[in-house]
């Protein structure tokens, strides 16, 4: 298969949509895990309230895939080895629309989680209080859904013709 420069460049923004949000969701599920563990340790009943909480800092990871898939299929990934040839201009193209949501999902992942995690601590002391617990880990995912649309946009927006 004869690849240019910029149709690398194009599966390096397809990668970095995937990878840098699936981290940070693996991260921050991590950190409200590590938190609840105690927590279900002492009262078994709260397991559901934790998993609640432990979730939400994986929807960047979902974001994530889902652009790449998107980008995946604006480059022709699924024709069993003949994507589309990108320009140079094309492929950086292709990164700049990966790098909202592999930035920004990287990071609020990692910061939901830790806001999620403290929201444990809400769940086991007063369960009655979860929803204020979840209501602040979501804020984090306003920026991650903005993120999110905003590489949508820019992915629908790229104009791809390839090398002729």
């Amino acid at each position: 298969m004869e690849l240019t420069v910029g149709t690398i460049l194009g599966f390096l923004g397809i990668a970095l949509a995937v990878a840098l949000p699936g981290v940070g969701s693996a991260i921050g599920v991590g950190l409200v895990g590590t938190a609840g563990s105690g927590v279900v340790t002492e009262d078994p009943d709260k397991f559901g309230q934790i998993l609640l909480l432990q979730v939400i800092p994986g929807t960047q990871g979902i974001y994530g895939l889902l652009s790449g898939l998107l980008l995946m299929g604006k480059l022709n990934v699924f024709s069993f080895g003949k994507p589309v040839l990108l320009t140079i201009p094309e492929g950086a193209l292709v990164v700049m629309a990966a790098l909202p949501i592999a930035i920004v999902g990287w990071f609020s992942a990692i910061h939901q989680g830790k806001v999620a995690a403290a929201g444990v601590g809400v769940a086991a002391k007063r369960p009655e209080e979860l929803g204020k617990a979840v209501t602040f880990a979501a804020m984090v995912e306003t920026y991650a859904v903005l993120a999110f649309l905003a590489t949508l946009l820019l992915i629908f927006g790229i104009p791809i013709k390839g090398v002729a």
